[in-house]
């Protein structure tokens, strides 16, 4: 795997999701707003997709942190994304 990188710009996040088709979504739980996830293809199953508005300001509620990769180590264009605490 190539390397990861960490962010909490909300511009440089919205950016990678939507250079790879990632619509904002959020799975609905008992925490506050929910767990973040970006959906990329066909809707999956328990996301709702949130603006990214709503999606930024559970983010940042939530102290959270974009852990992903641009790269796959053979240079396609990597999927890879994680939430992480800040």
């Amino acid at each position: 795997m190539s390397s990861s990188e960490t962010t909490t710009d909300h511009e440089t996040i919205q950016k990678w999701a939507e250079d790879r088709e990632g619509r904002a979504s959020v799975i609905r739980s008992g925490k506050e707003g929910g767990v973040l996830r970006i959906d990329f293809g066909e809707k999956e199953e328990g996301f709702d997709e949130i603006g990214w508005e709503e999606f930024f300001q559970i983010f940042d509620r939530n102290k959270l942190a974009f852990l992903y990769q641009d790269k796959t180590k053979d240079g396609k264009t990597s999927r890879f994304n994680k939430f992480v605490e800040r």
